[in-house]
């Protein structure tokens, strides 16, 4: 029986005062690839963000890798999210350094001591993620897709319990998406539980997994027909 990473019962999600989402009921296993989906405005970030503690769980239930969302304290945020490798659109990467300074800052503020054990988790997570060869370049010298591998790759540095992708493809041409959703697969296939908000519909049918929809306040599960 494979334990849930991410359980919420009955819980409602509200942004300031504004309820967004209500009677939300999730599971998701170790090892499971989800997909969140609906149209902009309904929920997708919101749902994300209570998850990694930047919006507050204040109705219902909800664990996440062995933290209460609803008791989460200040104090054990970046803790949880240690415990989760979040990917955003907008790749986040610092500008001003290396790709491999990039990911060693990570690894420092994270608590990481050991330089040679740094160094060598930066090439393992560069290698999965096929960019091995890019550590000493700027982010503004790769493209779209390559910066959004490279945020695959800072996501996976403190082997997550969960990643949370929000729209990891929202700002890639569909040749590039297919391409770094190839890499979300293969890290799946290796044991990595991914829950990912998209609203790329041709990734659900190219890559049909479990869909949850945000919808008129709701998320329910969407049963992908058979083609």
């Amino acid at each position: 029986m494979s334990r849930p990473i991410l359980q919420l019962k009955d819980a409602a999600i509200y942004q300031g005062d504004n309820l967004v989402l209500s009677k939300v009921n999730v599971e998701v296993n170790k090892g499971d690839f989800v997909y969140l989906i609906g149209k902009t405005g309904t929920g997708k970030s919101s749902f994300i963000k209570v998850l990694y503690g930047d919006l507050p769980l204040t109705e219902g239930e909800g664990h996440i890798v062995d933290y209460n969302l609803k008791t989460l304290k200040e104090k054990d945020i970046p803790y949880l999210r240690r415990k989760l490798g979040i990917i955003f659109q907008d790749f986040k990467l610092l500008t001003d350094r290396t790709i491999n300074d990039n990911l060693l800052f990570v690894l420092k503020a994270t608590g990481w001591k050991d330089k040679s054990k740094m160094e060598t988790r930066v090439e393992e997570v560069l290698s999965k993620v096929d960019m091995k060869t890019k550590g000493f370049k700027y982010p503004h010298e790769l493209s779209g897709g390559e910066q959004q591998r490279i945020a695959i790759a800072r996501a996976l540095l403190n082997n997550p319990e969960l990643i949370l992708a929000d729209e990891p493809t929202g700002n890639l041409d569909p040749q590039t998406s297919v391409e770094v959703m190839e890499v979300l697969q293969e890290i799946n296939k290796n044991g990595n539980t991914i829950l990912m908000a998209t609203h790329d519909y041709a990734l659900l049918l190219k890559y049909p997994s479990k869909t949850l929809k945000c919808d008129n306040n709701a998320v329910f599960e969407v049963v992908q027909r058979k083609s």
